[in-house]
């Protein structure tokens, strides 16, 4: 009898302690949200959208679309936001997943960030990591993509990333690294412009790592449906 009663007693308090640390979970996500959603609207008090939009299209190197190689803007989705043309500012399965291997690493080790939320944070905010930042990220491209049409994001995103060596937006690194009118890249040269961004400090152009990158968005085009495998085997052939 006495045996029962410890069992259900230990029950009990792994109940009880559960439920607290559900509740305090809970609390905890509640403040997150509530400082990021302060930080995104103080952001958008300093400076509207419409704005901000403005001043990256008035630039003297914006670059719309219609003259970029489409085979560029597939490599930026398919390497940086495979589902970015369905999502709605975030991807809740690219989160999920970040957000596990940051647990398993016990830092920020991927961000899970889709291209919508990158742009936010051009426009607005600081590389600085931390859980607040990542919120008020969320929900500025959640804003973003109820005011612009994805073949807008994507343009801003493009005109505003940096590519390293000084190299803001895609006509500054076309012209930086290339010599040549964005519209003029080759595949070769698309393929490694698109993978550029995710780390420009460590993917110096020519490097083994920028060219491990250059594979690696290759690869994405292949796994997307974008090129065959003889297709990508030529884009490779032809950056040696």
């Amino acid at each position: 009898m006495k045996t029962r009663v410890k069992k259900r007693g230990a029950a009990l308090w792994c109940k009880r302690a559960a439920a607290l640390v559900l509740a305090l979970l809970v609390i905890a996500g509640l403040a997150l949200a509530a400082c990021g959603f302060r930080e995104y609207k103080d952001a958008l008090a300093r400076a509207p959208l419409s704005e901000k939009v403005e001043e990256i299209r008035s630039g003297a190197d914006y670059t719309p679309l219609d003259q970029l190689p489409p085979l560029y803007l597939d490599s930026v989705v398919a390497a940086e936001d495979k589902r970015f043309w369905t999502h709605g500012g975030v991807d809740l399965i690219a989160l999920g997943r970040a957000l596990a291997a940051d647990v398993a690493a016990l830092e920020f080790a991927q961000g899970g960030s889709t291209i919508t939320q990158q742009l936010a944070k051009n426009l607005y905010f600081s590389s600085e990591k931390s859980l607040v930042r990542k919120v008020a990220e969320a929900m500025m491209a959640l804003h973003i993509e109820q005011a612009l049409d994805k073949r807008a994001i994507l343009e801003l995103y493009v005109n505003s990333i940096y590519f390293g060596d000084g190299c803001y937006g895609i006509r500054a690194a076309s012209l930086g690294y290339y010599g040549v009118e964005p519209r003029q890249l080759n595949a070769a040269q698309c393929t490694m412009l698109a993978g550029l961004p995710n780390a420009p400090s460590v993917y110096s152009l020519g490097g083994d790592a920028a060219q491990k990158r250059q594979e690696y968005v290759v690869r994405q085009l292949v796994r997307g449906g974008y090129v065959t495998e003889d297709e990508a085997e030529a884009i490779l052939a032809q950056a040696e």
